[in-house]
């Protein structure tokens, strides 16, 4: 296509034309784009990052932290419907049964609904003995006052009190000086503090987060976390959390993972602080975030079901969990059925799983390329010879089979979505669907042969095949032929005369007329394929396979011919009760399939 063609198609687009830098190798003739990216400064120019004898590189996660869901404050303020109390209820309920331990569950001073639903949590009692809510609240006195009075009657409860630090922040958001600001967020712990102790009947601990932290100067959040720590008097049995947000990402996570290393190591009266993060995901990079930030020290992290939140997004809590559980750790949170709980987040926040989604989307453990559906299918037949010869349930053996990270069935999905047909699938997952889903096992080499017809099939019509649809394409292919085509048996007996000799006796239907014919073989099917010669089709069986599909008496069997018929080589194949009638019926259906091939 000719440049200017391009260019009439994509109006809007300005293909990069200026001079291949003097420094690139050959093999990378990109050019650079006219899009203005000087105007954005590398994190390095935007913030200082003192530390240089990181750690965090050669540690490994072994264990979870402290998962905080969010949804139901930071992920409820992303939706373009706010949930209601019903639907609030509902993802509060789910993330109990999950397993979490401590919720985020509202920003009590923004809205009536929000206040509410905390009252509601409150009087009726929904919340366990062992688990804490925590409740949202910017650094002003009216508003902290608000989210107090939202706990009352709750036996314990988390109050996060808020305040953005960053100097873009500071200077065009508060207008207010780092002085200024550590004295607004001093002020603002006192109230909470004294509030708090107000209520002597109830248990209330701190949280403060230093928003947009990735953006702020290293030093001044050390110096307004420590303060805090010792405003808030706390002690080994009393933490107090810190929650150090990548409120934006801006930078790569190892970028994150310093900066939170550095505050694991200089944070005073570091065995009274909860170190906790909260990875957003800007720049689609907020698990790698929250893994590297795990290593670096923190031991807590906020985020959202399947990453609900502003902008791109919160870091998402079931990626995360369930990393860790395809590394053998144990998430502490359970997703033992993913579509309940897809269901229900999908519910309340309106809001779709995307099909690709880890973990949780429709298709993530399906594959419908060739090569991997052949390689998902011997490694599930090999994942199970080796449960069977351990002697344990395939869905207790250790897991490795290609291209699953963990076992579908753990997460409540079934084999069924693993292998799916299309045009781009390939023999080894048609025949591992034939095989788990009717009980056939096609021979290797007849696979290629059915290969092409459900290729064909998928081609034409531009879509995918069911496992049933694929069944019907293969006995109308294989199986019909023997009776619908150029040549019937309309009846037959056989017979051994003598050990070794087998006599078949036969009615044919060709050309419109009935012929009785008998041959002789050293089998039946020998000797049926020389009573074929007597209506001038010579028949040679080069490949012969039988199987039950099932276990138990009267299961059907299926057999399968590979036949040279006259010039032309084909496939058939028959099914019955009796492997004797599959096996006449498969070299029958190769005669008829032979006479349309060539036809």
């Amino acid at each position: 296509m000719a440049p200017s063609s391009r260019s009439a198609m994509f109006p809007t687009l300005r293909t990069p034309s200026g001079d291949v830098p003097a420094d690139a190798p050959r093999w990378n003739p990109q050019r650079p784009s006219a899009m203005p990216h000087r105007r954005y400064l590398p994190v390095h120019q935007r913030v200082a990052l003192p530390l240089t004898d990181r750690a965090w590189p050669s540690r490994r996660l072994e264990r979870a932290p402290l998962w905080v869901p969010v949804d139901l404050r930071d992920g409820n303020q992303a939706l373009a419907e706010p949930m209601d109390t019903e639907r609030k209820r509902r993802m509060f309920d789910l993330m109990v049964a999950m397993g979490f331990k401590e919720i985020e569950v509202g920003y009590p001073s923004a809205s009536r609904t929000d206040f509410d639903f905390v009252r509601h949590l409150a009087d009726s009692g929904a919340v366990p003995d062992d688990v804490t809510v925590s409740v949202f609240t910017a650094a002003r006195q009216d508003l902290i006052d608000r989210t107090v009075a939202s706990v009352e009657g709750l036996p314990r409860a988390l109050v996060h009190l808020y305040t953005a630090t960053a100097p873009t922040w500071r200077d065009v958001v508060l207008d207010r000086s780092r002085t200024e600001v550590h004295a607004l967020i001093l002020d603002a712990a006192t109230h909470l503090m004294r509030r708090a102790e107000q209520r002597p009947g109830a248990d209330i601990r701190f949280e403060f987060s230093p928003e947009v932290f990735n953006l702020t100067e290293p030093d001044f959040v050390l110096e307004v976390c420590d303060s805090l720590t010792e405003l808030w008097e706390a002690s080994p049995d009393r933490p107090v959390v810190h929650n150090l947000p990548a409120t934006v990402e801006i930078a790569t996570p190892n970028v994150y993972a310093d900066q939170i290393e550095y505050m694991d190591r200089h944070l005073a009266r570091r065995a009274s602080v909860i170190l906790s993060v909260h990875p957003h995901n800007d720049r689609g990079t907020g698990v790698a975030c929250a893994e590297l930030a795990v290593l670096a020290g923190a031991q807590r992290v906020e985020g959202c079901l399947f990453g609900n939140g502003e902008r791109t997004g919160n870091v998402d809590l079931v990626t995360l969990a369930l990393n860790l559980y395809a590394q053998g750790v144990n998430p502490m949170v359970d997703f033992s059925d993913i579509d309940a709980v897809r269901e229900v987040v999908e519910h309340c926040t309106r809001l779709p799983v995307h099909p690709r989604h880890p973990y949780g989307g429709d298709l993530v453990h399906t594959a419908f390329s060739g090569t991997h559906q052949d390689a998902i299918a011997k490694g599930l037949a090999h994942h199970a010879e080796r449960a069977a010869e351990a002697g344990v349930p395939a869905g207790e053996a250790p897991w490795a089979v290609p291209y699953l990270p963990i076992d579908p069935g753990d997460i409540g999905r079934t084999y069924e979505e693993v292998i799916r047909i299309n045009s781009q699938s390939g023999k080894g997952g048609i025949a591992h669907l034939l095989r788990a889903h009717h009980g056939l096992d096609l021979p290797r080499a007849m696979r290629p042969d059915f290969s092409r017809a459900v290729q064909h099939v998928t081609d034409t019509t531009g879509q995918e095949l069911t496992h049933k649809e694929l069944f019907e394409l293969f006995r109308t292919t294989y199986i019909t032929p023997a009776l619908d085509g150029p040549v019937t048996l309309e009846s037959w007996s056989t017979t051994e005369p003598a050990p070794g000799e087998h006599l078949f006796s036969c009615t044919l239907r060709a050309d419109g007329r009935e012929h009785v014919r008998s041959g002789t073989g050293n089998g039946p099917l020998a000797a049926f394929t020389d009573a074929l010669r007597g209506i001038g089709v010579t028949v040679d069986i080069l490949g012969y396979t039988e199987h039950s599909t099932a276990t138990g008496p009267g299961s059907p069997a299926v057999a399968y011919a590979e036949c040279r018929v006259g010039d032309t080589t084909c496939w058939g194949a028959g099914r019955d009760t009796s492997v004797l009638t599959a096996s006449v019926h498969a070299v029958m259906a190769a005669v008829n399939r032979s006479g349309r091939a060539s036809s």
